[in-house]
């Protein structure tokens, strides 16, 4: 499978937010936080991993299919062709634009956490389960390490 110079463009930039991610967090996974990986932040790796491979699989075919007009409003838009997709459409939204963002800024913040703010434009060229995911196995491991932050 090859993939078009937009969609490698896509890809080197939702892998380059990843990347930054943990190089602002490096005290968390670097040698000296001996702090292994629990059970809980396991699984929010694997979810994150998952949503982030089904989310680019269908953006993918989206960018393939839709290769003349495709683009942020065009994408949005498509979330809105019936009643079903427009409610998740807008659930999407909401959490993603409005929610995540605050989230993310007040709780990251209130547990001490390095670029909390990074997760919402993170999310934009990765997908929003997977920034989220990540968001929490990232907590999860600066709780294990700071526990008077709980």
């Amino acid at each position: 499978m090859s993939f078009s110079a937009h969609e490698t463009f896509y890809m080197i930039l939702g892998l380059a937010t990843i990347v930054a991610v943990f190089w602002f967090n490096r005290d968390l996974y670097g040698r000296d936080a001996k702090l292994g990986v629990s059970g809980l932040e396991g699984v929010y790796y694997l979810t994150a991993v998952a949503a982030l491979l089904v989310g680019w699989y269908f953006n993918i075919v989206y960018m393939r299919e839709y290769k003349d007009v495709m683009g942020w409003w065009h994408w949005t838009t498509l979330l809105f062709v019936n009643p079903a997709s427009a409610s998740g459409g807008q659930d999407l939204i909401f959490a993603n634009v409005v929610l995540f963002p605050l989230w993310t800024l007040i709780d990251g913040r209130r547990r001490g956490m390095k670029a909390a703010w990074f997760y919402f434009p993170m999310s934009v060229v990765t997908s929003f389960a997977f920034a989220m995911a990540l968001y929490l196995a990232v907590q999860e491991r600066q709780l294990r390490k700071r526990p008077e932050l709980r």
